[in-house]
């Protein structure tokens, strides 16, 4: 099976100028940056509620604890999220006049309910169509963040538990190789 594209610093770029111009821009870029700053796969994306994001006070939570239903293998998770993640969760946020209701789904679907996966799986195809992108789908973040994390010096370990993977081998499976990485490795050795 051919494995999701992981997106160039340009095609990122494409993308998120794509998604600026649409006419859900906010949602539509939370839930892209949502599979590339934080891994999670597109069902992930589609369960996740307000309260899982943010606190009862209306601030947005450094981690967030996802529920073992939204998971793929039924096992709970916690997910770190970084300063530009909680930035991009602020950004969405401001875009309501109030804040949703807290079991309201993070990112509705234009008939206000949650998204299903596929739905949402097809929402990405479509975004990275438009953007010009071939060979990306809806996991292609996630295995960007998964691949720069392991090309940055992070332990397999960490990367497996960010993951939720029970095997190391699937981990591996997601990092992409290509020869510019091979010829930085082994100038190292100079």
């Amino acid at each position: 099976m051919k494995q999701a594209k992981v997106l160039t610093v340009a095609e990122r770029k494409r993308l998120l100028a794509v998604i600026a111009n649409d006419r859900h821009s906010e949602r539509n870029r939370l839930a892209v940056m949502l599979s590339f700053l934080a891994g999670l796969r597109v069902g992930e994306i589609a369960a996740l509620r307000a309260s899982d994001v943010v606190d009862g006070e209306g601030r947005v939570r450094d981690q967030l604890r996802l529920n073992p239903a939204y998971t793929k293998g039924g096992v709970s998770r916690t997910i770190f999220m970084n300063k530009r993640l909680q930035r991009e969760i602020r950004r969405y946020l401001e875009s309501f006049p109030a804040l949703p209701a807290p079991e309201s789904a993070l990112l509705p679907s234009q008939k206000g309910g949650p998204f299903s996966a596929n739905t949402l799986c097809q929402l990405f195809a479509e975004l990275y169509r438009r953007a010009g992108i071939d060979g990306a789908s809806s996991h292609s973040g996630r295995r960007g963040f998964i691949t720069k994390l392991a090309h940055s010096g992070i332990s397999a370990k960490v990367i497996m538990e960010l993951a939720g993977h029970k095997h190391l081998g699937t981990t591996q499976r997601y990092i992409e190789v290509n020869d510019e990485m091979k010829r930085a490795a082994v100038e190292i050795l100079s």
